[in-house]
């Protein structure tokens, strides 16, 4: 078989292949936006990182704990809402790259209890309802923050 006659029959072929497929685009759902566009990204990030982070240095049940209070003494606001605004970047699909330490490696000295814990989440969703996030991204959010418990919270009875 020459080579002009392989070609004619294999778009033929295709030609018919695609006729017995339908379009593909047609078939295709759209994509969704990834969590880190749908939030508006880094910049309506960072304003919600700046908003929470304001919140947890004026909360009284965090600062009853010696080492939170020591902690935010040693450590310049601007870096802490710096690390937080790239690690959100990051785990909500952004370019942004978190640099830090592990959830575990940053916390683990601060011996964070569960009543400290839930303190920080009402925080976060006082900041969420705040800038009006929706419904479905606050979920997404939350599970997020509610996958790093385990490296930060201290079990009841348990040093770490």
């Amino acid at each position: 078989m020459d080579v002009r006659r392989f070609f004619a029959w294999a778009f033929v072929a295709l030609a018919l292949a695609a006729m017995w497929s339908g379009p593909a685009v047609a078939q295709e759902k759209p994509m969704e936006k990834s969590l880190y566009e749908r939030l508006g990204g880094t910049y309506a990030i960072a304003t919600v990182v700046d908003d929470f982070i304001e919140r947890l240095l004026v909360n009284d049940t965090l600062n009853a704990n010696p080492a939170i209070k020591e902690a935010r003494d040693r450590v310049p606001r601007a870096g802490l809402k710096f690390r937080v605004t790239a690690l959100v970047c990051q785990v909500t699909g952004g370019p942004e790259k978190y640099a830090g330490r592990s959830m575990k490696e940053a916390h683990v000295h601060l011996h964070i209890t569960e009543k400290e814990w839930q303190a920080m989440v009402a925080d976060f969703k006082k900041t969420l309802d705040h800038f009006k996030v929706p419904a479905k991204e606050q979920g997404e959010l939350i599970a997020i923050v509610e996958s790093t418990k385990g490296d930060i919270v201290v079990q009841a009875g348990m040093k770490k």
